[in-house]
């Protein structure tokens, strides 16, 4: 039975990780049902309960050892794991988990990475040194392969595929259906979600949301709810945006699984967006989107669709946000939109890692 270890930000209760890690999960037992996949995990216990599989802490390097070195494969990834922008410290603990991998003569491969930025000049020692040491790397977009090569991590050659929850299938909407009548939310108006994060204290894109809310009530009569990918971080920022309204809008404050959310995203007429994987759920479920940037992940992401953010967490506005609400209600039922159709290569790309990922482990 072929054994493979999965390293990344997982235990957290981070949607967006989660959702990478249950669609690796998906692709990877796809190709091959009897791959026994062990996590390390923030909370092994709550890993094993929502994904099905084993899992160890994080921290606990012993047991870390033992697992490496009877696997067939560490796989670092998916996500923004190797950066020095939220913490350094991550960086090298995603590192050191590598390093220790090869001493093991463990394989490595990093997963549909999205790579840096990485700014310090020892990180970018490090990413360069342990970089080169991989086995076969994936990344989720063209931005990310720029970044390794500046890093001058220059083998094994580098695939661009996708991130892996593009790989993921649409879910049935009657789990959001049920989540939305339980708050009230169904109705015949359109149903606007907001996914929002907190992001350095900064108050300018609260106090804009909060305005924009308000006017897509007005304007649209549209209901509009928040929908949290971390909790309770990100219902604590929505709860700060909410309380500058004047109409009635909504914060959902339960934690749901990657399938929930993604049913309950499909429920909406569309979404806008500061989270990354909030805006790769719309994009799996065909609902019309509208990104704002606080890092270059998003606006990758963005380009990989043929399009590009409304505006950033400093420079959006009341009217481009409402500019772009109108406009998107008005092609909601438009058939065959320009970006759906680059869902399906996008769909193949993020298959591609896992492909990828059982033939190093053939070789």
């Amino acid at each position: 039975m072929r054994q493979i270890v999965i390293s990344g930000y997982y235990g957290f209760a981070n949607a967006g990780d989660e959702a990478m890690l249950a669609a690796m999960i998906e692709a990877l037992t796809e190709l091959d049902p009897a791959m026994n996949i062990i996590v390390l995990s923030g909370n092994p216990a709550d890993t094993r309960q929502r994904h099905g599989v084993e899992s160890v802490y994080r921290l606990n390097y012993p047991e870390i050892i033992r697992v490496l070195a009877n696997s067939d494969l560490l796989i670092s990834g998916g996500g923004s794991l190797l950066q020095d922008v939220t913490s350094d410290r991550s960086l090298y603990y995603y590192l050191s988990i590598m390093i220790l991998a090869k001493k093991l003569n463990t394989p490595v491969m990093l997963y549909a990475q999205g790579i840096g930025p990485v700014r310090g000049r020892l990180a970018q020692a490090a990413m360069r040194y342990i970089g080169n040491m991989a086995d076969m790397i994936t990344v989720r977009d063209e931005g990310s392969r720029n970044e390794l090569q500046r890093l001058k991590v220059i083998r094994p050659p580098v695939h661009v595929t996708a991130d892996p929850v593009l790989a993921m299938h649409p879910v049935d909407r009657e789990i959001g259906r049920t989540i939305l009548r339980k708050h009230r939310l169904e109705g015949a108006a359109p149903l606007i979600g907001i996914s929002v994060r907190e992001w350095k204290d900064w108050e300018h894109y609260k106090t804009v949301l909060a305005k924009a809310a308000d006017a897509i009530v007005e304007q649209f009569g549209a209901r509009v709810v928040f929908i949290p990918m971390q909790c309770p971080e990100d219902f604590a920022a929505a709860k700060k945006i909410v309380e500058r309204t004047t109409r009635e809008v909504h914060v959902l404050t339960e934690e749901y699984t990657t399938y929930e959310l993604l049913s309950l995203v499909g429920n909406l007429d569309m979404l806008i967006g500061i989270r990354l994987h909030a805006l790769i759920f719309a994009a799996v479920m065909h609902v019309p989107l509208a990104g704002i940037s606080y890092d270059p992940k998003i606006d990758r992401f963005l380009e990989c669709l043929g399009e590009q953010p409304v505006g950033t967490l400093k420079s959006i506005t009341v009217e481009t946000l409402i500019a772009t609400v109108k406009e998107l209600l008005a092609e909601r039922q438009r058939p065959n939109r320009p970006w759906e159709e680059r869902m399906n290569d996008l769909h193949e790309k993020a298959f591609r890692s896992a492909e990828l990922a059982v033939e190093l482990i053939g070789k």
